[in-house]
């Protein structure tokens, strides 16, 4: 069959697929330590099964509006007005299957053919295949040069006649930094005059370390409401990945044509579903206290680890989320495959960690830097241990 050329243009998710191979080794018996997975390991709070479990006795399992049940847009906008001081309407708001969704839904009804979006490098896998799915341009805006932080100067040099929107996620995945308040308050005035939208990704807003405070687009500029698009999800909050529920808030037309685009593609986000969302947003974050203080103790080890073990590799410190970017140019030409291959990029230094070492790991090439490799230690320390012992002993001969 003869593809669209948009389909052509997409690769699969880098993550996934080291994810799926990873317990297809597993199911074949080998002992892989996995460091690929982007969701928490913690099992999701009992209160929030309880919910699905008693909407599936009432029997919630039909149809819901397109965008969501009031219910739970209202609990959205709620958190909105708590977290941000920001007040949106319900028609403000849509529920969509996931953050991801959430996305591709917003540049499907964002862009038009040629349409650019400035995408920060180091990027999560997505932002720039949902972008080119939607018939947009990413625009990569390198941070490499300034600790990965992006700022104005930073995004003044990309901007474009055809410039439609600028994604910020921080912190961020694969690095985990937090941009400056600072820049981000100039960034988002700057934007404003432009009339450029910034789409702030907070999907890991409540995973941050260091007694360190979250702080976005929102909280820094209240009339940035008219520029400002968030999407958020219940995943990484609450450990609620399976569930395929995100949230779009934004400019009421936008939200209205992505409602559009919705209705005659999945419909509603699953219905029961809804309802565990619902219990989580309303539960507060005990829970989510617990995961951070967790995911802390293991950035710490993981950290210390590489400083004193591991010299050939420099991980970068992250501020939040549940990755560690770990430099390892120092490798390149330095050790070879069961081939007898030179390594000299991140996909080729990941593949020899696998077939040699059974350490699962993303290359950095995927989020825009074949400098790194992410390790995710959203696993356990007793498998981060092992999986850190194995990646010293790859690097031992350097």
């Amino acid at each position: 069959m003869k593809l669209s050329c948009r389909a052509s243009l997409i690769k699969p998710s880098a993550t996934l697929a080291i994810t799926a191979k990873t317990k297809k080794l597993k199911s074949e018996g080998k002992n892989v330590v996995g460091f690929g997975a982007g969701e928490p390991d913690f099992d999701t709070p009992d209160y929030i099964k309880k919910a699905v479990k008693d909407a599936l006795d009432k029997g919630q399992t039909k149809y819901t509006p397109v965008s969501g049940i009031d219910e739970l847009k209202t609990a959205i906008a709620e958190k909105f007005s708590a977290d941000y001081g920001v007040k949106y309407e319900n028609s403000e708001i849509i529920v969509s299957c996931g953050g991801k969704h959430s996305l591709y839904n917003l540049f499907s009804a964002m862009l038009n053919d040629g349409d650019e979006i400035i995408v920060p490098s180091p990027y999560w896998v997505s932002y720039t295949e949902i972008i080119k799915l939607s018939g947009g341009v990413p625009v990569i805006a390198d941070t490499s040069k300034n600790g990965f932080k992006f700022n104005l100067e930073i995004f003044k040099n990309r901007i474009t006649a055809k410039t439609r929107g600028v994604i910020i996620n921080s912190p961020s995945n694969p690095t985990g930094v937090m941009m400056d308040e600072k820049d981000i308050i100039e960034v988002a005035d700057f934007a404003k005059k432009q009339g450029i939208y910034i789409i702030t990704d907070d999907i890991y807003e409540k995973i941050i370390f260091d007694g360190k405070k979250f702080f976005n687009v929102l909280i820094a500029d209240k009339s940035m409401k008219e520029y400002t698009i968030a999407v958020n999800a219940v995943s990484k909050t609450y450990s609620m990945t399976g569930f395929r529920i995100g949230y779009t808030a934004g400019p009421r037309d936008l939200i209205a044509a992505m409602n559009n685009i919705q209705s005659q593609s999945t419909s509603n986000p699953t219905t029961f579903a809804q309802y565990g969302a619902l219990a989580a947003l309303k539960g507060g974050y005990e829970f989510t206290d617990m995961m951070r203080g967790e995911f802390q103790k293991r950035r710490d080890y993981m950290l210390d680890f590489f400083e004193k073990n591991v010299k050939s590799m420099a991980p970068v410190k992250p501020d939040g989320a549940f990755y560690l970017f770990v430099d390892i140019s120092k490798v390149f030409g330095k050790l070879k495959n069961s081939n007898g291959e030179t390594i000299n990029s991140s996909s080729e230094y990941c593949d020899y960690l696998l077939d040699k070492y059974l350490v699962a790991a993303v290359p950095g090439v995927e989020f825009g830097n074949d400098n790194f490799i992410r390790l995710s230690f959203a696993t356990g320390l007793d498998v981060i241990i092992k999986g850190l012992n194995r990646i010293k002993e790859s690097a031992a001969s350097i």
